[in-house]
């Protein structure tokens, strides 16, 4: 069985550093910002020959039971709970603070496996701090360095150590096999405080992301993997995404890209709008960023418990019909995520359009289709005062649907014929809601190179 490893320390001891070593890559957002990250963050990671799932936790600070801090404590509890090893990471610069102590009696409480990193620890001067971290009573401490890669092999010896165990050497073999295909990317986004962590704890059942009044708790594209009515997910909550021109703050910057990028990486975007705030022009750029990038994509009416329905629906469809012209037929649902309902049709949805935008469409009713859009109203004149000749049409690609046309004479065809032609392809094979690609390519004089 994989070995589960979390990270916990106090505020900027260099966490999301060591997560980012471990997994390989730039996953979690680093800055020098104490408390960047907020939620508890997995990712699979590799040392050496060892597997590992790696945890990254907000940084411990005391605060009032009412108070972000508590609930992002409660986040870092419970990914204690899930681990079998927890990484304990001190700063070797500053020394032993009263939090490292405060937090160290906290997890000795949940008789884990701990295992001390005195981080930040690339030079002779941080010693005294590494002898100072045995009152801490988890052991030795490693001398480390999540920024430069130094005592990698120490913290190896002691994870090889745990995952040998005989009651870790258990193969996961009671898990179900049923769901073996890879998990359908699924992507939350929106503008900040609609309600896409409250969905998202919704989805999962149970209290996985943090959530609350505050706009802007979510700084990080977190991943979590569920199974629902039998489908593998990959369900990435985001943070809120504001109009570029607002954001002028180094951190918000990069949320945005990593949120960004998360979107773009998905299979199936939900957009979460605020039933109270349909479709502004924040949520219309990130809609058609999402459709520009080829990705499936649902709206989500979320707070429609305490909607001013009928306006809210009015505005939506006139703003569809206006604004998002590119992909007709956008599912849209209604919900309510605080009070789960309506979530059943939300993920409806999401397979539905999730199956579209994997079509590909037989040779033989694609080129019926051709012949008969070509009968019905033939393309116009281009710009040699000649009619051009559209010769036949094969599909690319799927994951979105994409088509070549070939044209002996293509240049002049208009804008609007090619909007035609999809529009018609879209409602003649059901591709509603979905991105289509539709290119024309010219073909080569067969007898051009012959004397």
């Amino acid at each position: 069985m994989v070995l589960k490893v979390a990270i916990i320390g106090r505020a900027n001891v260099g966490k999301s550093t060591l997560f980012n070593r471990l997994v390989g890559r730039k996953v979690a957002i680093v800055h020098d910002r104490p408390g960047v990250t907020r939620d508890r963050k997995s990712a699979d990671a590799k040392i050496r020959d060892l597997p590992i799932k790696i945890i990254d936790t907000a940084g411990y600070e005391d605060a009032d039971a009412d108070a972000i801090e508590t609930r992002m404590w409660a986040q870092t509890q419970k990914a204690i709970t899930e681990a079998d090893v927890v990484l304990f990471l001190i700063d070797a610069r500053d020394g032993l603070q009263p939090y490292d102590e405060h937090l160290a009696n906290l997890v000795r409480q949940t008789g884990k496996k701990v295992i001390l990193l005195a981080n930040k620890c690339e030079g002779k001067l941080q010693e005294d701090s590494i002898f100072e971290a045995y009152k801490l009573g988890f052991g030795q401490p490693i001398a480390f360095s999540a920024e430069h890669g130094s005592g990698m092999q120490d913290l190896y010896d002691l994870l090889k150590e745990e995952s040998d165990k005989p009651d870790k050497v258990a193969a996961e073999e009671s898990e179900s096999e049923e769901n073996s295909d890879k998990p359908l990317q699924l992507a939350i986004v929106g503008r900040p405080n609609v309600g896409k962590s409250t969905l998202v704890n919704a989805l999962l059942n149970e209290d996985r992301m943090l959530t609350g009044p505050e706009a802007g708790v979510t700084r990080d594209a977190i991943s979590n993997e569920f199974v629902y009515q039998g489908r593998k997910i990959n369900l990435v909550d985001t943070a809120g995404l504001r109009r570029h021109s607002r954001v002028d703050d180094g951190l918000e910057k990069m949320s945005a890209a990593a949120t960004k990028h998360a979107a773009f990486m998905a299979q199936v975007v939900v957009l979460v709008l605020d039933a109270d705030g349909v479709l502004d022009k924040q949520d219309l750029t990130i809609a058609r960023q999402v459709l520009d990038e080829g990705r499936a994509l649902v709206i989500a009416l979320n707070k429609w418990d305490i909607a001013d329905r009928k306006q809210a629906l009015d505005k939506l469809n006139y703003k569809l019909k206006t604004s998002l012209t590119q992909a007709e037929g956008i599912p849209t649902v209604t919900i309510s995520a605080l009070k789960k309902e309506n979530l059943d049709k939300l993920m409806r949805a999401v397979f539905k359009i999730y199956d579209r935008w994997n079509t590909r469409i037989p040779t033989s009713p694609l080129n019926q289709w051709f012949a008969d859009i070509l009968d019905n109203n033939p393309p116009p004149l281009g710009k040699n005062k000649r009619r051009i000749k559209l010769k036949y049409i094969t599909q690319a690609k799927s994951r979105p649907p994409a088509f070549y046309i070939f044209s002996s004479n293509p240049e002049g065809l208009p804008d609007s014929y090619l909007r035609y032609l999809i529009n018609s392809l879209r409602d003649t094979f059901d591709l509603g809601g979905i991105p289509i690609r539709m290119t024309v390519r010219k073909t080569g004089n067969p007898y051009a190179d012959k004397n």
